[in-house]
């Protein structure tokens, strides 16, 4: 049963990340348009979407499957695993701030600069760089 749940949480692992490196070039792109054109209002729906659909999904079954490994591989217990854990955390962090950017730009109060977008679009890409490294490196 280990080896379909680490399937299952890569699986759901790349779904997340797909998603997180996607919305923040949305919300580049939305910056763009005026605010009530139909162009923004497509935007919005976009963003929607693939927060409700892909995202949060994947998110979920990331976390429940990822905890069931550490648990049962008693991976818990190795400091390579806490390393992924906080990253895995701030991961999550960054999950939920693009949840507020949906509602921000839903609701047209959107502040930030395309340039902004385009600098946190960096941010779950390092944190998948130092999350795959602990896993298959296992450095401590």
């Amino acid at each position: 049963m280990y080896e379909w749940i680490k399937a299952l949480h890569v699986i759901a692992v790349i779904a997340w990340m797909a998603g997180m490196l996607y919305l923040p070039r949305l919300f580049v792109y939305h910056c763009e348009a005026e605010i009530g054109s139909k162009q923004s209002e497509t935007f919005k729906i976009m963003e929607r979407r693939l927060l409700k659909a892909i995202i949060n999904p994947a998110m979920i079954v990331t976390w429940l499957a990822g905890l069931y490994l550490a648990w049962s591989g008693h991976w818990y217990t190795s400091g390579w695993f806490h390393g992924k854990f906080a990253l895995v955390l701030l991961l999550s962090g960054v999950h939920g701030f693009f949840s507020r950017c949906v509602k921000d730009f839903a609701a047209d109060r959107n502040t930030r600069s395309q340039k902004f977008y385009r600098i946190i679009n960096e941010v779950p890409t390092v944190l998948m760089i130092l999350i795959v490294i602990l896993v298959v490196v296992k450095p401590f």
